[in-house]
């Protein structure tokens, strides 16, 4: 599996999320640390330098766990995914995982925002976020 190998963090742009993903995702990412540890890495990496903010101030064009997400790949073709947890992706329906490369990267992003990252053969991709819709903010208690 390629994991992206990112630019120093200084490169990368500043992300949000929301104080309730960033728990969620925190334990999903610590579970995973022997089964996938690449990617749980990458999203505790971002997780890490993520800007933590009360689920109620992240503003609705933020990717947060199940925004749809239109981005565009350095070849110019565009594509519109929904960001979920691993028991609900599905390729086909455009779900896809949080604990995948592409989902890691995305969590947190805004359009404009684009991310970097060095694929199979050494080649480097390049993403940039056009839009977001976010999802229904979840209940919290």
């Amino acid at each position: 599996m390629n994991t992206p190998t990112r630019r120093a963090a200084s490169a990368l742009p500043p992300i949000v999320v929301s104080d309730f993903d960033h728990r969620r995702l925190s334990a999903l990412a610590n579970d995973a640390l022997e089964r996938a540890p690449e990617v749980a890495e990458a999203l505790l990496n971002e997780l890490d330098r993520a800007k933590v903010v009360a689920a109620e101030a992240v503003p609705a064009d933020v990717v947060g766990m199940g925004s749809t997400v239109e981005f565009s790949s350095h070849g110019g073709q565009t594509r519109r995914v929904t960001l979920v947890f691993p028991a609900e992706a599905d390729i086909e329906a455009g779900k896809i995982s949080v604990m995948t490369p592409l989902g890691a990267a995305l969590i947190g992003l805004s359009p404009g925002q684009s991310f970097e990252w060095v694929g199979p053969g050494g080649h480097p991709n390049r993403l940039t976020v056009i839009s977001v819709a976010a999802a229904a903010r979840p209940a919290l208690a």
